[in-house]
């Protein structure tokens, strides 16, 4: 019986976070990477397979031995039928028994983000799955926007006064491991938040306390937003999917709070300020984007 679990966007904040859950419950996992340099930040100790969605050619190596898959879409990919369908039908064809899917919190209402029709394969698909329908990662603000805090002091975010339950990562990585290695998470879906939602206006109180200097929400509308992350050089199709992300956001869809996190873990989530404190070397000037 096939044991290994492939982690696709094993680079990534969540990716990273779900291999060292795995690896703490001594998991057989392999990291999925788009190229060798990406990967040096893993571990020498992680086994590794160079796969890209994109070229079916790195499939059955990646895909060799392999049981179980945490699935995440990458950023710049919109077009599922082209990238993510082969690699779902290609783990059905070759045993894999569970693919828990990094999805998005009311994806299963908003049909216009990729994460639906990814979720849409699924669920038409002969392979078990487990759908992990995540809030606003906290670690967006240490990657995407760390730039405007670091060196404009601003959030430079288009949700006007919507409400966000944020979620960190590092609890998201903790509850795909429960649902990679423990019984009874099949064809199931988990909305995930954090245990408050908060606006982007105490957001920038909450780290102007805990960074020492004014932190500003500048609120952009929508298409300034999109017309400056295009204009910083963003593909065309991200700046699209994120932009309409927001919009939900403006429009009070992420706020839900949900209870699933703490009864999957068996602890509460970790709170907003908990993840400004352990984050906040990043957002100091000088300091690059992404893990303290």
């Amino acid at each position: 019986m096939n044991e290994t679990i492939l982690v696709t966007g094993a680079t990534g904040n969540v990716g990273r976070e779900v291999i060292r859950e795995l690896v703490a419950r001594r998991a057989d996992v392999r990291a999925a990477v788009i190229s060798d340099q990406g990967a040096q930040n893993l571990g020498a100790d992680v086994p590794q397979a160079i796969f890209d969605f994109a070229d079916q050619s790195t499939y059955p190596a990646a895909f060799e031995g392999v049981g179980k898959m945490f699935l995440m879409r990458p950023p710049q990919i919109s077009d599922i039928d082209r990238f993510i369908k082969p690699a779902i039908d290609f783990a059905a064809a070759n045993g894999v028994s569970q693919i828990v899917f990094l999805s998005l919190l009311g994806a299963d209402k908003n049909k216009v983000v990729p994460h639906a029709k990814v979720e849409a394969l699924l669920l038409d698909g002969p392979t078990p799955y487990t759908l992990l329908r995540c809030g606003f990662f906290m670690q967006n603000l240490s990657t995407t926007h760390a730039a405007d805090i670091r060196e404009r002091d601003d959030l430079f975010i288009p949700a006007g006064k919507g409400k966000t339950s944020f979620i960190d990562a590092r609890d998201i990585g903790a509850a795909a491991a429960v649902t990679l290695t423990e019984p009874g998470h099949e064809n199931t879906a988990y909305p995930l938040t954090g245990a408050a939602a908060y606006d982007y206006y105490e957001v920038a109180e909450m780290m102007t306390e805990v960074l020492g200097r004014p932190i500003t929400y500048s609120d952009p509308s929508p298409p300034k937003f999109a017309y400056v992350m295009w204009r910083r050089g963003q593909p065309l199709g991200y700046v699209g999917v994120v932009t309409g992300i927001y919009v939900t956001t403006r429009l009070g869809m992420a706020g839900t709070i949900t209870a699933d996190l703490p009864r999957l873990l068996g602890r509460d989530a970790t709170t907003l300020q908990r993840f400004l404190q352990d984050y906040a070397a990043v957002w100091q000037p000088g300091a690059t984007a992404g893990t303290p």
